[in-house]
């Protein structure tokens, strides 16, 4: 059945949200911010739905996945469960006339990511995957000043995505193991965010890759480990600028350090996800912040900040902002930058490409367009 979100009485979003972990929580106060009502939740179990629904503040507790996605009164739904399960889920939300926001990676195979692209286009439903860091406005400051050609020419890039969660052999988690992760995780999991996060900037893609990944442990709590700890990757862009992508979930003392560092002919720029207020820019004369402000931002970025400069913005607020224009998109208009199901085939894509490359000692890589 298909859902018309603009006849739902007051016009007002209803949401269904499959999970009930962390990013169940974050998904439930973005939908709420943006105005959606949060109708029904769905976990792995009856009982676990039913706590979920608690926590999470949901009118009703659903038995499984199957009732939620054939509710009537649900028009879109919110994928927060193990990776290995978005595709199938994503698939058959969309087969239901449901609009779809569904966790990266959208699916762990680039052939499963396409065929999810293909059916939100010819379901004509808006299909989304929370890329949220494109959400933070300093993020979008930069891509306007790379856009105007402020930068001059892209020489090089130095970026990474450090994390110490999984630091010492007790850490342990369902993304360590590929049967519930997929075959890649500190890639998939984080370096698919540095990775959308820099062609989205730079407005050019990775053409080129070579990629060395680390296990660090064999065992992780008592359990065999068989995905990534660490991933070092080269990459060309299609303009020829060389970068260098660190990507690590045992970087002691980093708990979200993603940074963009882009270097061009006439300027550089730099943006730290801890410090989401500033971009640093680089000139042959002079370095300097630049403070969030939505007086002087550029028009893409201003519209993103709710509050005045001083007070200070983050993660919450550009999932805020991601999940504020995937219900716009839904209500027929059509937001800038907003990551859809074709972002995440080409992560995918990437994906395919690093664990091609790790495998094969590093060898050149070209990534599919």
């Amino acid at each position: 059945m298909t859902t018309d979100v603009t006849d739902t009485g007051l016009g007002t979003i209803r949401v269904g949200i499959l999970g009930g972990g962390f990013m169940a929580r974050v998904h439930r106060t973005a939908a709420r911010d943006a105005g959606g009502e949060l109708r029904a939740v769905a976990t792995r179990s009856a009982s676990g739905s039913r706590r979920a629904a608690d926590e999470l503040g949901a009118i009703r507790a659903e038995v499984d996945a199957e009732t939620l996605l054939s509710a009537e009164d649900v028009d879109v739904v919110h994928i927060c469960t193990p990776n290995t399960t978005h595709a199938d889920l994503a698939l058959r939300a969309l087969d239901a006339g449901k609009h779809v926001i569904c966790e990266k990676p959208l699916a762990t195979s680039a052939a499963d990511a396409r065929r999810l692209a293909d059916a939100a286009e010819a379901a004509a439903r808006v299909a989304a995957v929370p890329f949220v860091y494109r959400y933070h406005p300093m993020v979008r400051e930069a891509r306007a000043r790379v856009a105007r050609g402020d930068i001059g020419d892209l020489l090089t890039l130095d970026c990474s995505y450090l994390q110490d969660w999984m630091l010492l052999p007790s850490d342990d988690d369902w993304r360590v193991r590929a049967a519930s992760g997929g075959a890649s995780r500190a890639f998939a999991d984080i370096g698919s965010h540095l990775c959308d996060l820099v062609e989205f900037v730079i407005g050019e893609r990775i053409r080129s890759l070579s990629a060395r990944s680390r296990r660090v442990f064999a065992e992780r709590a008592g359990q065999p480990v068989d995905t990534e700890d660490i991933v070092a990757i080269l990459v060309e862009t299609d303009s020829g600028a060389l970068g260098t992508l660190l990507i690590s979930q045992m970087a002691a003392g980093r708990k979200n350090a993603l940074t963009l560092e882009l270097h061009g002919s006439s300027q550089s720029l730099r943006f730290e996800q801890e410090r989401p207020e500033e971009l640093w820019i680089g000139t042959r004369d002079e370095s300097r912040l630049l403070l969030r402000d939505p007086a002087t931002a550029a028009p893409d970025s201003a519209r993103l900040q709710r509050v005045p400069s001083g007070h200070a913005m983050g993660y919450q607020d550009a999932f805020n902002g991601f999940i504020a224009d995937v219900y716009a998109a839904i209500a027929g208009e059509t937001p800038e930058g907003l990551p859809t199901f074709e972002d995440g085939y080409r992560s995918a894509v990437l994906t395919e490409a690093v664990l091609a490359s790790a495998a094969a000692d590093g060898r050149w890589t070209e990534v599919a367009a």
